[in-house]
């Protein structure tokens, strides 16, 4: 718990006493927040991460006065949220996760909008306005529908609305889900700048663990509980000794992460560059065949926790059955076979260029990666590949054949899962795997088999007869992986898979992306998330619908390598090498 006396002298700005929050089903009751008592004070931000399913978005709803609570109660700046709702809603911004911008509205036109809910007067909105399309980035797009905008553009313009009544407490549900890492960074720089004129009392839920180390305070929740409450700081103080950088000649990163996954003693093992970034339940690793101290072939280096080592160190602790061991996979070598080939294409939508002159091939077995800013023209891309756009010009070969002819026979050997998750909300798990392995032409037995395959290995059992929209994201995310694999395709594209899912989510996936390359099936990626560029074997970054640069992550990164940034992060390079275009 937060005990520093600089931030108790500080006024309140929201309290709340053993609230619990339950929600009834058909079946049974929900308890989505359990007896969680807190105190945040006045020009902090304050981060909220957990698991899926974990309460975040429940209790900013509670902060936000749009839910009453079950048990307990609920302070805002000394209003209580049920009995004094009118002046809360008076002091609060609130930005959901998505926010509902009206996209046949121009920019201007969506501020005037919520100027009038707001009732911001006539005479304070030309400042306003002014001062947060500046602020934002949007003072060239005043005039643009909403709809034409970018995904990290609609979320300053989202950030940009709540602003405008300049409220004294600002919430935010996952503001930089969906968007590139230099929009994720403008928008953390209007926030701070908020904080920092204003005294605004930020409290925000996130899905990426790097953020959360941006904010005074972390609150990690876990199904409705409150674990741990503490500073980045304090947080990854306690990790100190039980962190390392593991790299072995005879294995590549993605084979020596997946055999450290889930062994006995090993809290976590992602990958990080070249290297395996593994956390010890001890400060000394555990004596595995893998780890043996005297192979010359084996480096091991101690390295800075960071706040993600914590929060998998606090789940682990409450879940000690969350990881199973993964046996060292048996890895298929790259061929050179070019399974993907984009030969000068083009893309026109009427008199704007989204895709131009693209040229890459990516071989079998290999997970090639597509990262750019919002608007890059990476899902183009993507959607001409899958044969469900044509392009206006140039070659598209996947597996042999030409799209441009054998669309039809192309897409039954590829699979595809979208950003959306394109499922239907309608239907159960069950039924969506039945509707998805159908559409891929598998009947009678080969297709009950599949669906009963797809069941057991993406854990689907207890939530197969529920309708997919009531689904947590992480549960989703599972569910369109599988759909996408029911007719076992040599060729997986996968669209932004893990945007706003949790880091326990986004391991699991990634474990199971991992084995699919080892057995040979070729995986096209993009992500807004780069740490997860390190999985690719090589990846290209796209600005304006061209390929800014391309080769292997660590060739990428040695890009802008200088003295004072010996050792830059996939992020670091994105965000110059974009900056500089």
């Amino acid at each position: 718990m937060i005990s520093d006396d600089s931030a108790a002298s500080k006024p309140v700005a929201i309290e709340l006493h053993h609230v619990s929050k339950q929600f009834a089903s058909e079946q049974h009751i929900v308890n989505a927040i359990q007896d969680i008592s807190l105190t945040l004070h006045k020009g902090s931000v304050v981060g909220l991460v957990g698991p899926d399913g974990a309460g975040k978005t429940t209790l900013l709803r509670l902060v936000a006065g749009l839910l009453l609570p079950s048990a307990g109660s609920i302070q805002v700046l000394g209003y209580d949220t049920e009995q004094q709702v009118d002046q809360v809603h008076r002091v609060i911004g609130y930005m959901p996760q998505r926010f509902g911008l009206y996209e046949d509205l121009s920019v201007a036109e969506n501020l005037n909008l919520y100027a009038d809910l707001h009732g911001v007067s006539p005479k304070l909105r030309l400042e306003r306005f002014n001062s947060l399309v500046q602020m934002t980035g949007l003072s060239s797009f005043t005039q643009r529908l909403a709809g034409n905008l970018s995904g990290g553009m609609k979320q300053k313009l989202g950030l940009a609305c709540t602003l405008l009544s300049q409220p004294e407490v600002l919430l935010l549900d996952e503001p930089s889900v969906g968007v590139d890492p230099v929009s994720r960074r403008e928008l953390w720089a209007i926030i701070e700048d908020q904080v920092k004129t204003n005294a605004m009392t930020v409290l925000l839920s996130t899905a990426y663990l790097d953020e959360a180390e941006r904010c005074d305070e972390v609150i990690f929740l876990d199904a409705g509980k409150k674990l741990n409450h503490n500073s980045p700081d304090s947080f990854k103080h306690k990790m100190q000794g039980y962190c390392y950088l593991i790299s072995h000649k005879d294995y590549s990163n993605r084979a020596l992460q997946l055999s450290l996954t889930g062994q006995l003693g090993i809290i976590d093992a992602v990958i990080q560059g070249d290297k395996v970034r593994v956390v010890s339940q001890t400060k000394q690793l555990p004596d595995l065949p893998l780890l043996t101290k005297n192979d010359n072939k084996l480096q091991i280096e101690a390295t800075q926790p960071r706040l993600e080592d914590a929060f998998m160190a606090e789940l682990i602790a409450y879940h000690p059955s969350i990881h199973t061991a993964t046996s060292m996979p048996s890895i298929t070598a790259m061929t050179d076979e070019e399974v993907i080939l984009v030969d000068q294409v083009d893309r026109w939508f009427g008199d704007f260029q989204a895709v131009k002159k693209l040229s890459f091939s990516v071989k079998r077995g290999e997970i090639f990666g597509l990262l750019g800013a919002n608007g890059a023209g990476k899902t183009t891309t993507f959607r001409m590949l899958c044969g469900l756009l044509p392009s206006s010009n140039g070659q598209l070969r996947v597996v042999g054949l030409d799209l441009a002819k054998a669309a039809a026979k192309a897409r039954a050997r590829i699979g595809y899962m979208s950003q959306k998750f394109s499922l239907y909300s309608s239907l159960s798990v069950r039924q969506n795997l039945s509707f998805f392995s159908s559409a891929y032409g598998l009947r009678n037995k080969q297709r009950q088999q599949r669906i009963q395959w797809a069941i057991q290995e993406f854990a689907l059992e207890e939530v197969q007869d529920i309708d997919s929209s009531l689904l947590p994201l992480g549960y989703k995310q599972r569910l369109a992986m599988a759909c996408a694999l029911m007719h076992e395709p040599e060729i997986l594209f996968l669209d932004e898979p893990t945007s706003g899912v949790d880091p326990l989510a986004r391991r699991e996936f990634w474990n199971r992306t991992n084995q699919l390359a080892a057995s040979g099936v070729t995986v096209l990626v993009t992500t807004h998330f780069m740490e997860e560029a390190e999985y690719c074997d090589r990846l290209v970054i796209m600005v304006d619908g061209d390929i800014l640069t391309a080769g292997t992550p660590a060739k990428i990164k040695a890009q802008i390598s200088s003295p004072e940034m010996p050792n830059p992060t996939m992020e670091d390079a994105f965000i110059q090498l974009v900056e500089a275009s």
